[in-house]
């Protein structure tokens, strides 16, 4: 069997057909039912999950970089699949921070894609991402990344309901003693809202989100909305529909295009962890 005609078994989990892509040197892209590991050469160079903010936004809330310089790369590079390159290249951005902002978001999105480890529902042989190459890592590498935050995030509150339900506060508690990062995920929290939801809302990165978030139901603070019964609804009703957005720049057929920035507070990354990351991929 070879990358180009890989599927995936009835039931395999997606980290197994990782290492089987892993071990044939694959490059294409993995689809599962939580978001996309796209692969070259047998490593993965990028990640996306719908429940993740994406590098652009992470860049640009941060600060890192303008709205502008985004769109700008997309427009120049987009269809080619360089817009990493292009980014460096125009003065935009150091590759030091895209690096490390590239890898704070595919770490991300990876432990939603490997979290419970459902199965892969198929491989695209050649698929590129848009965004191209910018630091590639070992699956061996992003396996074990996930497998330490699923246990750490455990450790804290065994409730993985936390990851994905709508949160509501806990009356009653006291919380003025709560630390600023802790605070400002509470706040927060309104009974709609789920991890990824508040984590776009503090331009965030989700995993320092969600152990903010498991924290705070550990203390009793915050807890998952349990889902309400379905109602009926008359079959002829219509149902309504946002205004549709402006079209972002066009990108690969490969790839979906990045999404549009949302003003947001900037984020507080933990670059230590990140520049750790990095060394030891550097010394691999």
């Amino acid at each position: 069997m070879t990358p180009s005609t890989l599927t995936a078994r009835s039931g395999e989990p997606a980290s197994a057909t990782l290492g089987t892509l892993a071990a044939q040197g694959a490059t294409g892209a993995l689809s599962t039912e939580s978001g996309i590991v796209y692969l070259a050469a047998g490593h993965v160079v990028h990640v996306e999950s719908a429940v993740t903010p994406d590098l652009g936004d992470l860049l640009t809330h941060s600060g890192a970089l303008a709205p502008d310089g985004w769109w700008e790369a997309i427009d120049r590079a987009g269809r080619r699949c360089r817009v990493g390159r292009q980014l460096v290249d125009s003065g935009h951005l150091a590759a030091g921070a895209l690096e490390l902002c590239h890898l704070g978001a595919l770490f991300d999105a990876a432990y939603f894609v490997l979290a419970h480890d459902g199965p892969a529902l198929r491989f695209r042989p050649g698929a590129a991402h848009w965004l191209g190459a910018v630091r590639s890592v070992p699956v061996a590498t992003v396996l074990r990344e996930s497998r330490r935050r699923r246990e750490l995030l455990h450790r804290i509150w065994p409730e993985p309901a936390v990851d994905r339900a709508p949160l509501a506060r806990v009356p009653g508690p006291d919380t003025a003693d709560l630390p600023l990062r802790r605070g400002r995920t509470l706040a927060q929290v309104d009974g709609v809202r789920t991890a990824a939801q508040i984590a776009t809302a503090l331009a965030c990165r989700t995993f320092h989100t969600l152990v903010e978030l498991r924290r705070l139901a550990a203390a009793g603070l915050v807890t998952p909305v349990a889902p309400l019964a379905p109602t009926p609804s008359p079959a002829a009703a219509p149902v309504p529909t946002p205004a549709s957005a402006p079209a972002p720049a066009p990108a690969p057929a490969s790839a979906e295009s990045g999404p549009t920035p949302r003003p947001a507070a900037p984020d507080e990354p933990d670059t230590a962890l990140l520049r750790r990351l990095l060394h030891a991929l550097e010394a691999l």
